[in-house]
């Protein structure tokens, strides 16, 4: 019961990571939002759950991961009230921040808490596989749920329908996860929060806007954050936790870079060029979140017996060959030409992702697990925020030159993933039996 308490905050979390796609030109014609704006609708909540994830993992680690996990559904609550509510494109969008303030204090407890119940490496890959497979359902569920409603009664209930589930998952993780108390000798490192968020916010807005100031922002702030946790008597983020876990990081910022980039990208193709309706363009996505789904579970056994490493290489090489069918793609092809990306994708990010995550956070200590969760879903987050950005630029709106620009973007993520295939044979080791 806890272990699936904990998957439904995640499912509510990675929900909103494509229930929107789907709602995208609907609202936007009703909010008069031109594309950057609908960018902007799906990133305004993954930049901002990328700037506080450290922060929500550091504070769960000091006050106790279920009080912090609490007080993020009320925020995700109250901003999803907010997101049904908005007259305006900039008012969804700082709504959406708003969700994405929530989700990061409560998506690092999740997987801290899942971390903590279960100690061993295999039963703990096993759970991780179930916790990968939730969210991979949340993935599935969220073209086909927020299809469905957009086609039914419009974009607005797509958000009101968090509310009841929010204090459903709140009242369970109240019943069900032990209260836990302040950790001894802890305390926040209140400069290391002032300062890894703007590193982290500002670093993602840069590469989404162009924004020189931003990067000039995200620079010295990083700058800043890494003299202020070398100093520090008990750091946000032990720079040892980042030398140990870096290569699986990378490999995660891929991943989600790629995948979440992807969604955008065929959701596009599919209502902007094949002039599919936003149910149908969910149904038909589904080829990519099945497997994801079904074999997220399977992939957490595999990984609790042979380690990490094995899996993660042929998710990734599969991944590969998805996006490079991608660039045979045409503006009359059939659904049929689309079938290998979404397939390719889907069972190789059902490997990976469990993989990915298992090497993350394993070999840290028990009082880190908040910051190591906090740190791998930082860099999905953040990879998937900027995979929003950067693909969907080199695509660009549906028109005459989109399916040019979707071959670019489809070989940039192809290359990327290739990249992570030499990362990971050279870095992730995989522990003995």
């Amino acid at each position: 019961m806890l272990l699936f308490t904990m998957c439904a905050g995640m499912f509510l979390v990675q929900l909103d990571v494509t229930v929107v796609n789907v709602a995208l030109p609907t609202l936007g014609t009703d909010l008069h939002a031109d594309l950057a704006a609908q960018q902007w609708v799906v990133d305004g909540y993954t930049v901002v759950l990328a700037a506080f994830l450290l922060t929500g993992g550091a504070l769960g680690d000091v006050f106790g991961h279920r009080r912090v996990v609490l007080t993020g559904f009320g925020l995700f609550g109250a901003a999803s009230a907010a997101c049904g509510l908005a007259a305006t494109a900039p008012v969804l969008v700082a709504a959406r921040a708003g969700q994405g303030l929530g989700a990061a204090l409560l998506l690092p407890g999740t997987l801290a808490v899942i971390t903590n119940a279960y100690p061993g490496r295999a039963e703990r890959a096993r759970a991780l596989g179930v916790w990968a497979g939730v969210s991979a359902l949340a993935l599935a569920a969220g073209p086909v749920l927020g299809g469905a409603v957009v086609t039914a009664a419009g974009w607005r209930p797509v958000f009101w329908l968090n509310v009841p589930l929010v204090l459903a998952a709140a009242f369970a993780t109240w019943r069900l996860v032990p209260r836990g108390t302040r950790a001894p000798g802890r305390r926040v490192d209140v400069a290391g929060v002032v300062t890894a968020a703007p590193a982290l916010g500002a670093g993602v807005y840069a590469v989404i806007g162009g924004s020189v100031v931003a990067a000039g922002v995200a620079v010295v702030a990083l700058a800043v954050f890494v003299a202020v946790e070398r100093r520090a008597p008990d750091p946000m983020l032990p720079l040892d936790v980042v030398g140990r876990t870096l290569s699986a990081n990378f490999v995660s910022a891929a991943m989600n870079f790629a995948g979440i980039g992807a969604i955008l990208l065929l959701t596009l193709y599919l209502q902007g060029v094949r002039h599919a309706s936003p149910l149908a363009a969910g149904l038909e996505v589904l080829p990519l979140f099945g497997p994801l789904s079904v074999l997220a579970p399977v992939a957490g056994r595999l990984t609790g017996r042979f380690g990490p490493r094995p899996l993660m290489v042929a998710g990734l090489a599969l991944g590969v060959l998805g996006m490079l069918n991608l660039v045979l793609l045409k503006e009359n092809s059939g659904y049929a030409a689309l079938l290998p990306t979404l397939l390719g994708l889907g069972v190789g990010m059902g490997l990976l992702t469990t993989a990915v995550v298992t090497a993350a956070v394993s070999g840290l200590p028990s009082e880190r697990a908040g910051v190591a969760s906090g740190v791998n879903n930082t860099a999905r987050q953040a990879g998937g925020a900027l995979g929003v950005a950067v693909l969907g630029a080199v695509a660009g709106a549906p028109g005459p030159g989109f399916v040019p620009g979707l071959h670019a973007a489809a070989a940039i993520a192809a290359a990327l993933w290739l990249t992570a295939i030499g990362v990971t044979l050279a870095r992730v080791r995989t522990p003995c039996r």
